[in-house]
Order: structure tokens, then C-alpha cells, then sequence
């Protein structure tokens, strides 16, 4: 066969060649960055955050109907509800809409339809647990219980609370004690913890936090450690006073049922710019904790999807940097 008729078939078989090893080279990629960003080796499970989709859900992108199926497709195992993104769907909220109680079995069939766990809702704006004044302490109590009824029906275990009201920092621990106290009995009796996230002001005190844990003793209240919320003075939108991110999510895992992991921005390396995931990481690791980690993104560099996945895959490699 002469020359000019063999080269045609030449090039065809390398042209074949580097194609096979372009897709055995991509799917050998494929695998290690599935492997790298693994559930399996890590000591806990993974959770959304559902406020890290704040902006989608405002924004009219995404119903927050949609979010177990969302968190899902992002390979979650739970999700973290918050309260008032449904608040276009509740009659207590706008005109017309549905009941708390029409809600939940719509939330619930979710869940169930897409395979994730319903881990615990966020609760705000249903007022100040540790008020001063008992007639509105009291009141928080009452409009928080609703909330431990729709988390024992949806098979969280949980539900997360705030802890504002008084600004001396003695009145607002015994206040906490007394208001808190008396909502987590109430979530005992439902078989729910109830558990305070640090989330400014003297709640950012991991110290003072404790404290008021330790005075209530009561096996169904505990901690919330957020990463990143530990500034507890601000001014002008500065942080003016900022308690140890390390030292402060130290303290909380003491009394941690859940823990969230704040991120901001990232390097070209993946790495939080503002938080040591490694670091963190091994904190919670080193507390014997092994429950979901919930993913919250709050950055503004990358869309919510991508902040969400590179929060996730810094805690998985975070914590296979342990092993």
C-alpha cells in the first residue's frame, strides 16, 4: 500500500487514540474529585442551610416549596428550614396564603419525595427570649411553640432560636435562663431541642452563652456554633468587637446539638479567606461531635450554587485532611 493511502488511516487511529485517552483522563478527574468531595470518610453528615438561597428565594428564582429537591441536587443528606423564607405562603404574613398547619404536609411530602432529612428550622422575629419585660418574654415563648409543634411533625430534631432582649449583660443571662428555660421545657415535652445559635450581641459570647446553659441544665438545650457569628458590637456596620472564632466555637461545642459552617468568599484554592476550615474542623471533630454540619454561604463573589458547593467541599476535604 502506497504511502499517501496508509497516512489517512494513520491519522485516523491517533485521532482515536488521544480521544480514548482525553475521556479516560476526564473520567479519572471525575473520580477524584468525587472522592475528594465524599460523605463517606467524613466523621459527620452534611446539611443546607436554607438561608444560604436567601437571595434566590426573595428574588423570585426558587420556591422555597423547592428546597428539599434543591438540596438534593447539590448532594445534601439534610436541610435547615428557616422560618421566614415561607412567610408569602403564610395567612399570618399576607393576606392570603396558607396555615402553618396546610404548609408543613407540603414541606413533609417533600422531603419524603426527594430523600433528605429534615434536620431543624431557624426561627426569628417571633421575639425576645430574654426581654425584660415577662409579659413579652412570655409572649416570645408562646409564638416560638408553634415552631417545636411544625419541627416534631416534620421529624426535626430541633429548632434553633435567637437570644436577644436585655442589654446588661446579668439581666440578659437571668432573662435568657428564665425564657429559654421555659421554652425548652416545652420542647422536651415534644421531644425537641432547643438550641441557641451565637448570633450577636451577648449570644456571641461564647462564655456568657455557656453560662446560661449550664444554669438551665436541661439535656434538650444546647448550642448552635456558627463559625463566623461571633462579632458581638457593631457600629456604622463594622464589627467593633469580635469574640475568637476558634476559642468561641471551642466553648460552644460543649453544648453543641448542631453546628454551622459559615462561609464568606474563597481563594483560588478553595480555602474560606476569612475562617481556617482545617482548623475549625478539627475543633468540632475533637468534641466527639458527629451529627449534620449545615452549609451556610453568605458571600457575594460567587452565586449562591457555587458558594454552596465550595463550603461543602472545603468541609469534606477539611476533615480528610484529619484522617
Amino acid at each position: 500500500m502506497q504511502l499517501k493511502n496508509i497516512l489517512p488511516f494513520l491519522c485516523l487511529l491517533l485521532t482515536l487514540s488521544l480521544v480514548n485517552c482525553k475521556e479516560k483522563a476526564d473520567a479519572s478527574a471525575q473520580a477524584n474529585t468525587e472522592k475528594s468531595t465524599s460523605t463517606d470518610q467524613a466523621f459527620f453528615k452534611l446539611s443546607l442551610a436554607q438561608w444560604s438561597l436567601h437571595k434566590a428565594i426573595y428574588g423570585g428564582k426558587l420556591d422555597p416549596l423547592d428546597f428539599a429537591e434543591t438540596a438534593k441536587k447539590y448532594g445534601f443528606q439534610g436541610i435547615e428550614y428557616v422560618n421566614n423564607l415561607y412567610n408569602k405562603y403564610l395567612k399570618d404574613t399576607t393576606e392570603a396564603g396558607l396555615t402553618l398547619d396546610e404548609l408543613l404536609p407540603k414541606l413533609k411530602a417533600k422531603s419524603e419525595e426527594f430523600g433528605v432529612e429534615n434536620v431543624l428550622i431557624m426561627v426569628d422575629s417571633e421575639g425576645n427570649l430574654a426581654d425584660s419585660d415577662e409579659d413579652q418574654r412570655n409572649q416570645a415563648v408562646e409564638n416560638h411553640k408553634k415552631w417545636v409543634d411544625a419541627a416534631a411533625y416534620l421529624g426535626c430534631h430541633a429548632i434553633r432560636v435567637n437570644l436577644n432582649g436585655a442589654t446588661e449583660k446579668e439581666a440578659w443571662i437571668s432573662n435568657s435562663v428564665l425564657g429559654l428555660g421555659q421554652l425548652a421545657r416545652y420542647g422536651k415535652s415534644k421531644g425537641i431541642n432547643v438550641i441557641v445559635e451565637n448570633h450577636g450581641g451577648f449570644s456571641s459570647n461564647a462564655e456568657y452563652l455557656t453560662t446560661v446553659m449550664e444554669r438551665i441544665q436541661m439535656d434538650n438545650c444546647g448550642t448552635l456554633p456558627d463559625f463566623g457569628n461571633f462579632c458581638i458590637k457593631r457600629e456604622n456596620g463594622t464589627c467593633v468587637e469580635l469574640y475568637d472564632y476558634y476559642q468561641g466555637t471551642e466553648t460552644l461545642m460543649k453544648h453543641a446539638k448542631a453546628v454551622s459552617a459559615k462561609s464568606y468568599g474563597f481563594d483560588a484554592e478553595g480555602n474560606e479567606t476569612t475562617l481556617d476550615y482545617p482548623r475549625l474542623v478539627k475543633i468540632v471533630k475533637d468534641a466527639g461531635y458527629t451529627g449534620f454540619i449545615g452549609v451556610e454561604y453568605e458571600g457575594n463573589d460567587l452565586s449562591e450554587e457555587e458558594g454552596i458547593l465550595a463550603t461543602k467541599n472545603l468541609l469534606l476535604t477539611s476533615a480528610a485532611s484529619l484522617n
